[in-house]
């Protein structure tokens, strides 16, 4: 999820566990702490396009890695908060904190991997990394907290926060079951066959949904809104395998293979190649000229070798999606 929301997130465990102990410090610690497993952003802007993307919600996004990152931090803070917090209770505070970060991560449509070194990366696709119905509830209660020194008045409002949040994010998984189901029945209905299916929810809501569905030649890609009045309309995407072909032996392609699991469209344009991440979506609907929210072109270097940079994204670009979906959002 975007930076803001883990940050509410992160104070929020940090005053459900320490809150007794550090008052409003709470949202300090938890706002540092509901930050860290996203540092690797960081680190990225030191490699290359590819491999900055191949290692976000990686490592830093593990289980493994707050085993042995919570001790050491709840030592720290035990020391900064001399007889108010004994290790223990910083320890637990450090791993909520960084545990309740990567959960909410896992609804998202990019995959995290909670089991690293295991290479899966778990993504549900229920809420998009922008989400203000989800950040908004909890903006709200920690607001009150910090207005309230009474810890029973800030555990109440605190609960109910978390609460209507929770509860959103849970209506987003009934939403997505739902919107499934009738891009099943739309595919039965239309006499369309297919590999593999998946759902995702447009950027900032929860009412359009898009699904990419794979076949042996190609995707077939469409979206829902709950507005809806005619039947799902499909658009067809060939595999072009033959543009691949001219990519095998490219190490980023290979990693871009990965990193979008199988999901993607290779293009070409102006005699350029394009790796296309097909689980964000498309600026545009032309089939003969798509314009994907994620792309990479392939230029060669000095060793002959085909290497991948992401498309710059233009403000453009971004007004043209957000124009579409709310366009689209309404109802076909």
């Amino acid at each position: 999820m975007d930076s803001l929301t883990q940050i509410a997130l992160g104070i929020a465990t940090a005053e459900l566990v320490a809150g007794k102990k550090l008052g409003n410090k709470t949202f300090l610690y938890g706002a540092i702490l509901g930050t860290i497993p996203d540092l690797d952003i960081l680190i990225g802007k030191f490699l290359s396009d590819v491999d900055g993307v191949a290692i976000h919600r990686g490592f830093s996004h593990s289980l493994l890695f707050f085993v042995f990152l919570s001790p050491v931090l709840g030592k720290v803070i035990s020391k900064i908060e001399k007889n108010t917090i004994n290790v223990n209770r910083a320890s637990w505070l450090a791993f909520w904190c960084l545990v309740t970060h990567v959960l909410l991560d896992v609804f998202t449509s990019w995959g995290t991997q909670v089991l690293w070194p295991l290479q899966y990366r778990f993504a549900l696709k229920t809420i998009f990394v922008i989400d203000p119905l989800y950040t908004i509830p909890l903006v709200i209660a920690l607001v009150l907290v910090w207005k309230n020194n009474d810890f029973f008045i800030r555990r109440k409002h605190l609960i109910r926060g978390l609460v209507v949040s929770s509860f959103y994010l849970l209506l987003t998984c009934v939403l997505k079951l739902f919107a499934v189901n009738q891009f099943e029945k739309a595919l039965e209905n239309q006499h369309l066959t297919f590999q593999e299916l998946i759902v995702k929810p447009t950027a900032f809501n929860c009412i359009l949904w898009n699904a990419n569905v794979a076949t042996s030649e190609g995707y077939y890609l469409a979206d829902y809104s709950f507005f809806d009045s005619q039947q799902i309309r499909f658009t067809f995407y060939s595999k072009n395998q033959e543009l691949e072909q001219l990519l095998v032996n490219s190490y980023d392609f290979l990693e871009l293979k990965k990193i979008s699991e199988g999901w993607y469209l290779i293009t070409q344009q102006n005699n350029r190649l394009y790796f296309n991440d097909l689980r964000f979506g498309l600026l545009n609907d032309n089939p003969k000229n798509p314009q994907f929210a994620f792309s990479y072109a392939f230029k060669e270097n000095s060793n002959g070798n085909l290497t991948a940079y992401e498309v710059p994204k233009a403000k453009r670009d971004g007004k043209t999606l957000l124009q579409k979906i709310f366009t689209r959002i309404k109802g076909n």
